[in-house]
């Protein structure tokens, strides 16, 4: 007890101030977890409010893309192949796809995305890339 007296400390005060610094930061911990809460909350909003919902129904053309490819496929190269034709729409985003030669696979849905063709340029046909000739 001598060192208590020589530094002149008075264990019961220096317990209920140890107390209320405990509450104090206890308080401070849970204002940072709700603020952490509301800010992953408005994050996830703001995320899904950017995402595009892709619909996709039987017998549209699709392009698949190929995570394969490794880091570097090309400079010209692209991820995507295909075209394909969907074939069946399955519960949970999943697709059944065909390829031109009718075998069918199943894909996850967030690999797909729509196929525009144009229809007046058949398959093997070669277009000229050069100036139109005036008439």
């Amino acid at each position: 007890m001598w060192a208590v007296k020589l530094l002149n400390f008075d264990i019961k005060n220096a317990h209920e101030k140890r107390l209320v610094q405990l509450n104090e930061l206890e308080e401070i911990r849970l204002d940072a977890y709700e603020s952490s809460k509301i800010y992953k909350e408005r994050t996830k909003a703001f995320h899904d409010k950017r995402i595009l919902p892709r619909v996709f129904k039987e017998g549209d053309l699709v392009l698949l893309f190929n995570s394969r490819l490794r880091l570097f496929p090309g400079k010209l190269k692209s991820r995507w192949s295909g075209p394909f034709k969907i074939k069946e729409v399955r519960p949970y985003g999943a697709f059944v796809l065909l390829n031109k030669s009718g075998k069918e696979f199943v894909v996850n849905g967030q690999r797909l995305k729509p196929y525009f063709a144009n229809d007046f340029i058949e398959e093997g046909t070669t277009v000229s890339l050069s100036e139109p000739q005036e008439a």
